[in-house]
């Protein structure tokens, strides 16, 4: 399993340490990545840390049967090549399980999303709010199996969010 722009770990005491026999984080970040080691030792994780971008994933291709991303595909700089370097990895039939934020479906919120989104990229570490995450990942090659879209608690421009899986077909 491969968690892209896994931070400092915030998801590793969801994943279930019987089924997750062995976990691989990416990111950017040395110090992010420390953090996370840390934190996979308190929940009993077995963690693999590499240092990278998702846009050059540096393993194996058909490596790896199961990716996860969260609130992470809206500030890659090239989207569509980290789609590719997770499909490029993933085993034939594998999947990609995200949770992410982006274009809302309303126009005015949209409206709001393309004029903020210069801005809110130079304080946010690169984040682009009105990605539309279902197209880029169909656009890819994955095949939708899941997808929940629907805004969260908050500011209808940052609270669009997109949560399901996609498989990579062969």
């Amino acid at each position: 399993m491969l968690e892209i722009g896994i931070g400092s770990g915030l998801n590793l005491p969801f994943y279930d340490r019987d089924s997750v026999t062995a976990l691989i984080g990416l990111d950017p970040s040395p110090a992010l990545l420390a953090k996370a080691h840390k934190a996979a030792v308190a929940a009993g994780i077995a963690l693999t840390t590499l240092e990278g971008s998702a846009e050059s994933i540096p393993l194996e291709s058909s490596s790896i049967d199961t990716v996860v991303m969260t609130w992470t595909l809206c500030s890659i700089n090239d989207p569509a090549r980290a789609l590719a370097e997770i499909r490029r990895v993933l085993k034939p039939g594998g999947r990609l399980l995200f949770v992410e934020h982006g274009r809302a479906p309303d126009a005015g919120v949209l409206r709001w999303q393309r004029r903020l989104t210069p801005l809110w990229k130079r304080c946010s570490g690169g984040c682009h709010l009105d990605r539309p995450i279902d197209g880029l990942i169909e656009e890819a090659g994955f095949g939708l199996e899941r997808i929940d879209r629907a805004y969260m608690d908050g500011p209808r421009l940052f609270t669009f969010m997109y949560e399901g899986a996609a498989r990579r077909y062969v």
